[in-house]
């Protein structure tokens, strides 16, 4: 994959309530990625993670996207909580769905805006 544009995924995410702002990323040959971490007794912690793995993972049975949003996380046993070692992925093996058109994406399915917390549902 050749030079790969992260800002426009990287400044949306940014927005995300929960998300925090250091955000890893890296492509390779038809793959890329970017890996983050949610702050976990944020209110909407776990509704922003409901959003993504619905609209990355399973937004349309029939036409599924090529991302893969999941958790990441070294051995507990080994270092710690989730409060400290639990991160987020979004992963993608297609080079016809760059990281702008996942931002795309999101900011097509995600609450609207995205920063203001009010509008982000809670159940």
């Amino acid at each position: 994959m050749e030079s790969v544009s992260f800002d426009k995924l990287l400044k949306f995410l940014r927005k995300i309530p929960s998300i925090d702002d250091s955000i890893g990323h890296g492509a390779e040959k038809d793959y890329w990625w970017v890996k983050f971490s949610i702050d976990i007794d944020h209110p909407l912690a776990w509704n922003v993670v409901q959003e993504l793995g619905h609209a990355l993972n399973y937004l349309s049975i029939e036409e599924r996207l090529p991302t893969i949003f999941k958790p990441m996380s070294p051995p507990p046993y080994m270092n710690g909580g989730p409060r400290d070692y639990l991160s987020w992925v979004i992963e993608c093996e297609s080079e016809d769905f760059t990281p702008d058109d996942t931002a795309e994406w999101l900011e097509g399915r995600l609450p609207q805006p995205v920063d203001k917390i009010k509008k982000w549902k809670t159940f």
